[in-house]
């Protein structure tokens, strides 16, 4: 939800930022220029088209300076002619000051106290786009209008950096300056209570954002800080009081007066620990997390709360749908009721004054258009007034919507209307109830007759705000020149985005004239009585144009001797004074260049009656009863040369006129006929005899007539549209959109958590309704009219589980029921993946999650496999996949269960082949097995380690695997030698035999608690050594081994040595000397050949001989020692494990 309302300064001050634009930027940049941060940057000027450093400001070789050019163009017009000699009897004081020494500053934030003050301050710093900081800053002061000014001086010796400054709206005097030190370590606030005579320096812990003064108690003072923290001030800053930490900014706001019961109370959007958005409100006395309260049921989207006169806009996305709430004068949220099938995209609040909201909608089928709604004093109901009024999207996402509500005279607005790709401009005196392109003017600017005549052709308009707030936009209202509308614009049949002549009316649109053929920047002075233009250009000038006839006649004036870049315009706040400021720089290396212009001497006294006449506000069909009233206003006479002054009051005379039906729209749920004499028809979705929803048992309603009064509307008597409106008595109304839900949007709490539950229903009676509560755990209540009194729900759930809550509501003409699922567990603390580390390419592999603690309940487990980006979702801990391809595979689970989320890694490595030895242990082992992850890694690290000391085989080629369960067993895997090739036959590797012979001759051993020893063996001597190939053609013959000595092969290849002796003879007996084994196992690996060779048992050699004598340590935590004989014979090696984490495993 966003408001189209110009964003008003934080202090709700006069003050403004100014920026400077530099000659190359305008050239290049024609038009609104972009304004970051309420500044606009000056930019360097290396690529300046010609220089602009002339000392005496001259314009370039060959050109003619801007004030001459547009001097000559003025005097060939008659209306400047007779001007001309009015300046004569118009002198202007004219004063220019340069601040010296900040040339490099590129922007300015400027105040002018007012009321009656001759105070302005002046704040310029150099902002570096880059670092986005503050680099440079001084401090100016005048006290004399602005003919000078005194560079104050914060801290003598010491460099001060101010960012900004903050002005109270109640006491103009009262400021506070945001600064630090140059290298921002301390920070600090400067305030002053004199309009800036003297400051009092307060350090502060923070480093403030944003400050915003509370618009009634002139002390109090709210600060955000960019993180998201939130402090409160009651003495004027000197002290802060952190409020909340997860604020979004600015959706922080003070108490609306008359409204909010509190003034201390602050509205806010903050993040909740979810990362859920709500809206909330708590006092600046105490805002912890236990004082703040939710002031809407459930969460909302981010950056939607606006807080705006009577009214409290949220809006909640659940899908693809989006609903917005309202709440009036503090009331429960309704859902604001569009056209049932608009399906709203986007809504913009256009303003809320007057009892009403006005906003625009963009329907589901608009992209670059929006529909113009008005509503019912509540804000709840909503009625089309305009289709298609164009829109524009700015950068981060903001909108510009082509709607203008006209200053001065309440009821008037101005809108651009885009259909087929035309736009074109209308005008509306009664809120939107009818519309009308505005008149041309009968002649141009030189007095000659136009060729513009309706309805082929009109006057259209840009509506585009300034980007610069020193500058008027394209179109330039005040409430204080009531009829007096400037704006930019066109003649034809539609709106053309490069022209941009200037066309005045001072009698509210209906009639116009032509002023100028360029676009100007505007500026009223003493209540419109004087207006000033100066020209929107990309050059320097030194001329102004005024007008004190409403812009009949225009005087040329040159405010400066030396051409400058004019970067905005200021007078005094409320446009009551004649003194004026033009602020702009010769060149982008100048100092900051202050003309004042003072139009005083020109007005030789302050105008009475006889001084003025009147005008009569009237619509473009000459109807005067506008908004249920004729009104009349002041006008001065053209011959007068007096001063309005601060006491002018432009409204003279207002009358009731009788209703008719022009003083009517429709009704919501109704739309305007275009067909039938522009009656309203109910649209087929609505039955407007259907009762409202806040309609109960014993009232009466009223069904819709299809017409309401137009709000502040002030006709009396007459046609009434709503008077035969039947008079219905409310039914008893079934309960029907019944929902149940938890206060945070919770589903997910822990045992012994505080629940609050609170019911909403949608329609349906609700005084006369039985609600049965039923919170699952066999706790259940009866409640009566528990919607009305909002009366919540509390319990507290202390064991884990699923509970069912449910609401039912019944009454005599129905029921409705309501049902929510919530769980109670605990945080998961912990999970652990188990994998085997090593798998064969495309053989299935069982991945498990053992999470902790055990009881978890309703756990999601998402898996993640390789470089997958999509997870694998399973309501079980284990899940069967299969690796397609070889090498190193990341495996990661995570496991949630609504309240916390934990995950573990592993990593698999996947061969093509490798072999796997089955495992067992003593059974003494299993008295000791907790049968955790971390002790089964620990016993597998042991034999791994065991065998590499024995073995002496590489430690990167043996993997041990303790399985889960009882009894304790293992797989130890021997994975293929890198230098090896892939398809060479494990049996040519020696490192088998040894290994088995290790487990054959019970070597393999270790000591666990209490000296007991562990013997690690094979899990079946006897059966065949599983290898796992990627052949799909080889068999269990060819895999498996035999354990007898006497296998096939070692047969054959006796029977050929045989041979080989007879045939070679007796001199070649001594190379077989060598004893055939006996009861030796011999491997055989399958081929891609079918290849199969023998190999002769591992030969121990000294290295797998070596009997280790003392005691020492295989890694930081297990300890072993290995025994031995003198006769060689392998004895086994016993390990004493002092690892805590297993100690502690293996006594409990």
């Amino acid at each position: 939800m966003a408001s189209l309302r110009p964003a008003k300064p934080l202090s709700a001050a006069a003050h403004l930022c100014v920026c400077l634009l530099t000659a190359s930027a305008w050239i290049a940049l024609p038009g609104p220029v972009s304004c970051d941060s309420g500044a606009l940057n000056r930019r360097g000027g290396e690529d300046l088209t010609f220089n602009m450093d002339g000392g005496d400001g001259s314009s370039p070789p060959g050109l003619p300076t801007h004030g001459d050019e547009e001097a000559v163009g003025a005097e060939s017009s008659p209306r400047f002619r007779r001007a001309l000699s009015r300046e004569k009897q118009m002198p202007l004081l004219s004063s220019s000051f340069v601040l010296k020494g900040d040339a490099t500053h590129n922007q300015a934030m400027v105040h002018w106290t007012g009321e009656n003050s001759s105070v302005i301050l002046i704040l310029t710093k150099y902002y570096h786009a880059d670092s986005t900081k503050v680099l440079e800053s001084s401090l100016w002061r005048s006290t004399d209008y602005g003919t000078t000014y005194t560079k104050l001086n914060l801290m003598p010796g010491t460099t001060i950096v101010v960012t900004s400054f903050y002005i109270c709206p109640t006491n103009k005097k009262k400021v506070v300056l945001v600064g630090s030190s140059i290298n921002e370590r301390d920070q600090m606030l400067f305030i002053s209570t004199d309009e800036g005579s003297s400051f009092q320096r307060q350090s502060i812990s923070f480093t403030p954002d944003t400050v915003v003064f509370h618009p009634k108690e002139e002390d109090k003072l709210l600060a955000y800080c960019k993180e998201g923290r939130l402090f409160a001030s009651t003495d004027l800053g000197r002290k802060w009081t952190l409020l909340q930490e997860r604020v979004t900014k600015d959706r922080v706001y003070w108490s609306v007066s008359g409204v909010d019961v509190d003034p201390d109370l602050v509205h806010m959007e903050m993040q909740d620990t979810s990362g859920g958005y709500l809206y909330v409100t708590c006092l600046i006395q105490n805002c912890s997390d236990k004082m703040v309260t939710a002031q809407f049921l459930g969460k909302i989207d981010h950056n939607s709360l606006l807080v705006q006169d009577d009214y409290i806009f949220v809006k909640v996305t659940t899908g693809n749908r989006t609903k917005h709430y309202v709440s009036y004068r503090r009331n429960e949220f309704v859902q604001m009721r569009f056209p049932k099938y608009s399906l709203p995209k986007d809504v913009q609040i256009v303003s809320t004054d007057e009892n009403q909201v006005f906003l625009a909608l963009q329907e589901w089928y608009q992209s670059d258009t929006y529909n113009l709604y008005q509503s019912d004093p509540q804000g709840v109901y909503y009625s089309i007034v305009l289709e298609n009024v164009r829109s524009t999207k700015q950068p981060e996402e903001s909108v510009l919507i082509d709607v203008l509500e006209v200053r001065g005279i309440k009821g008037v607005f101005l809108a651009n209307q885009k259909i087929d790709g035309r736009v074109t401009t209308l005008i509306t005196y009664n809120k939107g109830r009818d519309w009308d392109p505005l008149a041309p003017p009968a002649t141009d600017m030189n007095g000659k007759p136009i060729t513009c005549k309706a309805p082929e052709c009109h006057l259209h308009l840009h509506l585009r705000w300034a980007d610069n707030p020193y500058v008027s936009g394209t179109v330039h209202t005040k409430d204080s020149a009531p009829g007096l509308i400037m704006g930019a614009g066109n003649l034809g049949s539609k709106l053309v985005e490069y022209k941009e002549e200037m066309y005045i009316t001072s009698d509210c649109g209906k009639t116009w004239r032509q002023v100028f053929e360029e676009e100007h920047h505007i500026l009223y002075l003493d209540h419109g009585g004087v207006i000033v233009a100066i020209k929107d250009t990309s050059i320097p000038l030194k001329i102004l144009k005024f007008s004190i006839d409403e812009g009949r006649m225009w005087t040329v004036h040159n405010f400066t001797s030396t051409s400058v870049f004019v970067d905005g315009l200021l007078s005094e706040p409320g446009d009551e004074t004649l003194v004026m400021t033009v602020f702009g720089h010769i060149s982008y290396r100048s100092d900051w260049e202050l003309v004042k212009v003072d139009f005083r001497q020109s007005f030789p006294h302050e105008c009475t009656e006889s001084d003025y006449d009147f005008w009569q506000l009237t619509d473009l069909q000459g109807e005067k009863c506008i908004m249920g009233q004729e009104r009349s206003f002041r006008r001065r006479k053209e011959t007068a040369f007096c001063i309005k002054g601060k006491s002018y009051t432009s409204a003279l005379t207002t009358k009731p006129c009788q209703c008719t039906e022009r003083d009517f729209n429709c009704d919501y749920g109704f739309e305007r006929s275009h067909m039938e004499g522009k009656r309203c028809f109910a649209d087929f979705w609505h039955n407007p005899d259907s009762p409202p929803e806040d309609c109960h048992l014993g009232q009466t309603y009223e069904s819709s007539t299809g017409y309401r009064k137009v709000i502040s509307n002030m006709c009396e008597g007459g046609l009434n549209k709503q008077q035969s409106a039947k008079q219905h008595n409310c039914p008893l109304l079934p309960p029907q959109g019944l929902r149940v839900g938890i206060k945070g949007q919770m589903l997910a709490v822990t045992p012994g958590d505080d629940i609050t539950f609170i019911v909403h229903q949608e329609q349906g009676d609700t005084s006369s309704t039985k609600y049965q509560v039923d919170l699952g755990d066999g706790v259940r209540a009866i409640y009566q009219n528990l919607t009305v009194t909002d009366e919540p729900i509390q319990h507290r759930y202390e064991i884990p589980g699923v509970y069912k809550v449910t609401v039912k509501a019944e009454n005599m003409a129905g029921h409705d029921e309501a049902t929510m699922y919530i769980q109670v567990t605990a945080p998961l603390q912990q999970v652990h993946l188990e994998v085997v580390p090593i798998a064969g390419r495309s053989q299935e592999v069982n991945l498990t999650a053992v999470v902790l603690p055990s009881e978890a309940n309703l756990t999601v487990f998402y898996w993640w496999i390789g470089d997958n980006l999509q997870p694998t979702l399973t309501l079980q801990n284990s899940l069967l996949t299969r690796f397609p391809v070889t090498g190193e595979v990341s495996v990661t689970v995570q496991a949630s269960n609504g309240r916390s989320m934990v995950q573990d890694t592993r990593t698999v490595r996947v061969y093509d082949n490798f072999q796997v030895i089955p495992l067992s242990f003593s059974r003494n082992l299993d008295q000791f097995n907790p049968n955790i992850p971390e002790w089964r890694e620990d016993i597998g690290q042991v034999v791994t380690k065991i065998l590499i000391k024995i073995t002496g085989v590489p430690q990167e080629s043996l993997v041990t695997v303790v399985k889960p369960g009882l009894p304790t067993t293992a797989d130890l895997y021997a994975l293929p030698l890198d230098s090896k090739p892939a398809k060479r036959s494990m049996l040519a590797d020696k490192r088998i035999p040894a290994i088995l012979q290790a487990f054959n001759d019970n070597n393999v051993s270790f000591v666990v608690r209490g000296g007991l020893r562990v013997l690690v063996m094979l899990a079946d001597p006897n059966a065949g050594l599983g290898l796992i190939a990627n052949d799909p053609t080889a068999t269990a013959a060819e895999i498996g081994y035999h354990g007898a000595a006497g296998g096939l092969g070692v047969w054959a290849l006796a029977v050929i040595f045989l041979i080989s002796i007879i045939a070679t003879g007796s001199f070649i007996l001594y190379k077989f000397k060598r004893k055939l084994p006996g009861s030796r196992n011999v491997y055989a690996q399958m081929h891609n050949e079918k290849e199969q060779e023998m190999t002769s048992p591992v030969n121990h050699s000294e290295d797998t001989q070596h009997i280790i004598q003392g005691e020492e340590f295989i890694d930081d935590d297990l300890d072993s020692q290995t025994l031995g004989n003198a006769g060689g014979n392998h004895s086994g090696v016993v390990l004493s494990i002092n690892s805590r984490e297993l100690h502690s495993y293996l006594t409990s």
